[in-house]
Parts: structure tokens; sequence; C-alpha cells
């Protein structure tokens, strides 16, 4: 049977190596995934022996709706799609000769005794080192990995520096994605003019940075038990933006975030039926976007306690302000809320200073947080006044500002 690839040069530059590791650092839409799991259907249906390919990703939502979702469109589009041999419980698909398996890292452990021929870390820089020796240990012929350059520090660029002889190092931006749309690579060369870092990164694919980030928040396993729940907070999105649903817990002086939803094309009444299986309580305090009023009512008429965030010119920046008063944390779980952690950053002017206002990119689940930070966690402003303190002979003893912060018993 003969099969057609459409390939960029991505996929030839991985089909040709024979390094150990085959590291793939690349901007946005470049191509690099997809070419990456071209070349291992490539060598799955090439395999005379048995072969097994194991695709992992951090989590396993993410791997279902990004690299498992690629593959099968590559195997339609080549004519070769057999639903036969896709088994969707166990999110297996066999082709000629080899299994191809697909798995997140948190569901890892019950995989790591098990050998394979090749390993596929899609977006590894998300991943643990130690996740990945334990895999790569037991991985007979090669590793390839992708990543988008956005961190500055990572166990990636530590190996590709020690090891430099067993890695082969493909750097690609969307320029060597031949098939890509017009209106997407206008979309990426807006970068060029919103911010340098992004573009730096996502259009160019270089290494970013972390000193200009927003917030700092640390991943845990799971939400404190002793935590109470403040509210949810929900931003709105469609087509382009997902509709982002984040559960925000305050225990002393920390906050604890948990992502229930982050989702695009979800119609209002798409969205009340996720409510539904997520099993949501309705007297939850939700507060949203204020600018769909619509939405909000639709919500509010079928029975969610759901409220607009209070808004105004300095909103982004106040309830910044609020949210970095606490130390944040961030379930592991909160995949793209996480990867917006990484990547919410202050813009900077065309010095290169930081200015007292973030970029507007990657930041839907981040306006949720803030959403809630202004109606819940808001700080009343305290009244001041001025206390004149009269000695006997009429003469002010003390003339100072003061705040309403009790019954002042002056004698």
């Amino acid at each position: 049977m003969e099969v057609t690839i459409n390939a960029t040069p991505i996929f030839e530059k991985n089909y040709r190596s024979s390094k150990r590791f085959v590291f793939n650092q690349g901007g946005t839409r470049s191509s690099k995934t997809y070419s990456i799991l071209q070349v291992l259907i490539v060598k799955a249906l090439e395999a005379e022996e048995p072969t097994t390919i194991s695709v992992v990703r951090k989590t396993l939502p993410a791997l279902k709706k990004s690299v498992l979702r690629d593959f099968i469109s590559i195997l339609d589009s080549m004519g070769i799609y057999n639903e036969t041999q896709h088994n969707k419980s166990d999110n297996t698909y066999q082709l000629n000769n080899t299994l191809v398996e697909f798995f997140s890292i948190d569901t890892a452990a019950k995989y790591r005794g098990s050998k394979r021929d090749f390993l596929f870390l899609n977006e590894a820089n998300e991943l643990h080192f130690e996740d990945i020796f334990q895999l790569q240990v037991r991985t007979t012929k090669q590793v390839f990995a992708d990543y988008n350059p956005s961190d500055s520090i990572s166990w990636i660029y530590d190996l590709i520096d020690q090891r430099p002889n067993e890695i082969d190092f493909i750097k690609s931006t969307y320029l060597d994605n031949t098939f890509l749309e017009q209106s997407i690579i206008d979309e990426i060369e807006k970068l060029k003019h919103t911010d340098d870092d992004y573009w730096r990164i996502y259009g160019l694919g270089e290494r970013g940075g972390t000193k200009d980030l927003v917030y700092s928040a640390k991943e845990i396993d799971s939400i404190p038990e002793d935590a109470f729940l403040v509210g949810l907070g929900l931003d709105f999105g469609f087509s382009h933006d997902p509709t982002g649903l984040i559960g925000v817990y305050k225990k002393n002086e920390d906050l604890y975030f948990d992502e229930l939803l982050y989702e695009r094309g979800l119609t209002n009444f798409d969205l009340i039926e996720k409510l539904k299986e997520i099993g949501l309580d309705k007297r939850i305090d939700i507060v949203a976007d204020s600018a769909d009023p619509k939405s909000i009512e639709e919500l509010r008429r079928v029975g969610y306690a759901i409220k607009p965030a209070m808004k105004g010119p300095d909103s982004i920046r106040n309830g910044i302000d609020i949210l970095k008063r606490y130390k944040l944390f961030v379930t592991k779980e909160s995949h793209n809320l996480n990867v917006e952690f990484s990547r919410y950053k202050w813009k900077k002017d065309s010095s290169g200073n930081m200015l007292n206002q973030p970029v507007d990119v990657f930041n839907h689940g981040m306006d949720a947080l803030r959403y809630v930070a202004l109606n819940m966690l808001k700080i009343k402003p305290q009244n001041t006044f001025n206390i004149s303190i009269l000695g006997s002979d009429g003469r002010a003893l003390r003339h100072q500002g003061g705040q309403s912060q009790g019954r002042y018993n002056i004698r």
C-alpha cells in the first residue's frame, strides 16, 4: 500500500537523525509536534519486528486534546486510520507491527517497568526530570522531545549542555511550517509589536526569561483540606479564547487555585452542561467577566449564583495587587493555569523597562482569578480622619492622621 505524507523540513531533520536524543525547540505552530508524529508513524509502518512507541504528556486531558488528536488526524489524512485498531479506553493504536501508546506523566508509574523502542515527550519542559529519566532508561532506540522555550531554566537545557554528542538539537519557527495559513502567520507576527520576549519565544523559538513574570506560584498536589472556598472565577471565551473556570481557596495568608474548566468552543448551553458534569453546587458564588452580561444572565436564570466582576480603569492592576498580597499555590492538575502562570508577564517599553501593565495574552485563567480577588478578597478602604487633642489651655497637643480601626477614648 502506498501512502503520502505532506511534510515540512522539520520532518526530514527528525527522520534523518540517528542520535539517541532528538530535541525540538521551537516557536508556536512550527510543525515540531506534527512532524515528530509523522516520523513515528513512518517508523511504525517500516517496522518489520514488533515495536512499541510511547507518547507522553503531563496530563491526560491535554494529551487527548492535542497530540493524540493530531496523531489520529495524520492517520486519517494518509487514508490509513482504522477504528478497529484504536483502543480508546487504553489510548493505544495498533499500526502494522507497532503498538503506539499514549499516556500522561501522572499515570506513567505503571509504564515505567515496560520497555519501548521510541519515546516522544510532548511539551517536555512541563515534565520533571525524574519522570523522564525513568522512562528514557527503558527506551531502547530514540527519545524525541518538543517544547516551547518559555522557561529560562530547565533540565532540557542542562541535558543539551552536558551531552551534546548524544543530542540532535532542532530549532524551528513558524516559517518552517510550509502549510501554515496566512491568517495564522499574521497573528504570530503581531507579537513583534506586542512584546519582544513573546516574539523571541513564540515567534523566533528562542529561550525566554522569568524576571518579568507577574506572579510567582508554586505547584502543589491538592488543595489543603482546611482551606475554604472563596469563590469561582469565570472568564468567557469561544473560538480563539477558552472559557476558564477557576476555584479560589484561602488559608491564612495563602491562596490556592484549582482549574475546573478550560475549553474553547463552548456555547452557553455547552457551558451549563459542563457545569452539570462537574457537579457544581449552584449555591457557590461565581464571579464572571462583566463584559458578557447576556451569558451571566443565562447562567443566573438556570439557578447559578453568578455575578459580574467589578471593573474600572484600574481594575486589572488592582486585582493583581490584591493577589500579590498572598502566597500563591496551584494544583499540578491545573495544566492550563500553570502554563499561564509561567507566561503571564509585564509589558515593556521600547527601552526594555517594565511597565505597570501585563501583556494581554495567556490571561484567561489569570482574569478569572482577578475577578474573585476584586469582588471577594478586596480589602475595604479604611476611613481616614484627623484627631485633634486639646490641652486644658486650649492648645493642640497632637494633630495627626488616623484610621477608623476601633473606638478611641480620649480623656
